[in-house]
């Protein structure tokens, strides 16, 4: 056994190793799905620990500790891809890999997994039940968590935890409500036909440019119109595409978006009404509109009581106030956590990470951003409690 100055000074060391692995896996961002020098890492530090895993969905990684252990079974998570944005953060462990980036926190939540594992590896033989630690990719958009669920990751897991780090929370601060704490999404691409021709002539032609431009107006009045203001809904055009030359009328006009829900029930009618929007208001310029709607995630929407244990985890690491969070749930960003929480009971946090300084503040999907390493002693705590694992000090 330990002395307390002895298991304070291991933790430290571990946090110390957590927060450099957490800057060398920032300055190695990989795209999803292409994550493999990523998990080549993972897979050595997981060996260095005596920590047996498997590989799973390809670049995924998958280990458990104390597979006998008679209590309940929990599974951890953490994502592992980065996204195709160039850094312009100024931190002296910047991306290595021009137009790709750690702007989400990925590389945080990846670091925060293994300080977990390796304290809850020491303390392997007092661990009430199996953990697995999931190591998941292609959480950016490739519906990596489905891969890993078709591939084994839940199976004999009784429940699952996950955490996303938040810059609008202030560090100390966490929401973990019953039901949805995440929206689902979709995106939709808009193609207009017309017919171009010389800007001189517009009688002669059927400018997709400014039916598109009437698409657009159209599609703000589906949230504010046909859609129940009980229900929180977004619908946003990001993207128009209609280059041609300055005295020519093109033929297409290419639009782009995405819409948020927060009930998987909406998602079918709310596409009905782009597409009904989108040819109608296409048709009265005398053009066509090819309609593409392709779903993403569903809402992340969480199981009462795993978020009760995990609400409780996080007061007892940052205060009776933890939970008093400014900000309104569900978020309307999106999550593949929500796959999981399909399958098998669980939770899903947003916990804070703005200090005041800028780069902790700035939102995630930023060129700015950068993860607050603080987080990571946190976390790896409130994980040690839900593993029913003894704390550090």
């Amino acid at each position: 056994m330990l002395t307390r100055e002895e298991t304070q000074h291991a933790w430290s060391s571990l946090l110390e190793a957590s927060v450099s692995l957490r800057r060398e896996l920032h300055q190695l961002p990989e795209l999803s799905w292409s994550e493999h020098q990523t998990a080549a890492l993972i897979r050595e530090r997981l060996d260095s620990l005596g920590i047996p895993w498997r590989a799973c969905a390809d670049t995924g990684t998958l280990a458990t500790l104390a597979p006998a252990a008679a209590g309940r079974h929990i599974a951890l998570r953490a994502d592992i891809d980065a996204l195709p944005i160039t850094e312009n953060s100024g931190m002296a462990w910047s991306s290595h890999h021009p137009g790709c980036m750690h702007a989400c926190g990925h590389d945080g939540h990846t670091a925060t997994l293994f300080a977990a594992a390796q304290w809850l590896k020491a303390q392997e033989n007092r661990l009430p039940g199996p953990v697995t630690l999931l190591f998941q990719p292609a959480e950016e958009g490739g519906h990596g968590a489905d891969a890993m669920i078709r591939e084994g990751a839940l199976e004999g897991v009784d429940a699952i935890f996950g955490w996303h780090n938040w810059p609008a929370i202030p560090i100390g601060h966490a929401v973990c409500p019953d039901g949805a704490v995440m929206a689902g999404n979709g995106t939709f691409r808009l193609e207009v036909r017309g017919r171009g021709g010389h800007a001189s002539q517009p009688e002669l032609c059927r400018d997709p440019v400014l039916a598109a431009s009437a698409i657009v107006q159209a599609m703000q009045q589906v949230v504010s119109r046909r859609l129940p203001a009980q229900g929180a809904t977004v619908v946003s055009i990001t993207s128009i595409d209609a280059r041609s030359g300055v005295t020519v009328i093109p033929d297409t006009a290419v639009l782009e978006g995405s819409f948020r829900i927060t009930d998987p029930r909406d998602r079918e009618s709310l596409s009905a009404m782009i597409t009904e929007v989108a040819e109608s208001a296409a048709r009265a310029y005398g053009t066509e509109c090819d309609v593409t709607i392709d779903k993403r995630y569903d809402p992340t929407v969480n199981h009462p009581q795993e978020a009760a244990t995990m609400r409780s985890a996080l007061v007892d690491e940052f205060g009776a106030g933890a939970l008093d969070a400014p900000v309104r749930v569900p978020i309307m960003a999106s999550e593949d956590f929500s796959y999981y929480l399909k399958h098998i009971p669980g939770a899903f946090a947003l916990i804070g990470a703005g200090d005041g300084q800028e780069r902790h503040e700035v939102p995630c999907h930023s060129s700015r951003y950068d993860f607050n390493d603080a987080l990571i002693a946190h976390v790896a705590r409130v994980y040690a409690r839900l593993a029913g694992a003894p704390l550090p000090g």
